[in-house]
């Protein structure tokens, strides 16, 4: 007999953070079998040069407020 997906839920719940985010991430790769799979790899590393970068007063920082607040303007 198989268990249902809230018994399953409440037993995932159970497991340690870093288990239970590389269940969600197995999980939703199966949804999604068409993701790259290296484009966390590739976002990690961009990241990595962009605080590099900010570290090295190459770059500035915005508030995020403003952020969203440019980006809602250009979608209008």
């Amino acid at each position: 007999m198989s268990k249902s997906v809230a018994e399953l839920e409440q037993e995932a719940r159970h497991l340690p953070t870093q288990d239970r985010a590389l269940l969600a991430q197995h999980l939703i790769a199966s949804i999604d079998p068409g993701e790259d799979v290296d484009a966390e790899a590739a976002w990690l590393e961009e990241a990595e040069k962009r605080y590099q970068a900010y570290r090295q007063g190459k770059l500035t920082a915005k508030p995020a407020d403003q952020v969203f607040r440019e980006a809602k303007s250009q979608l209008k």
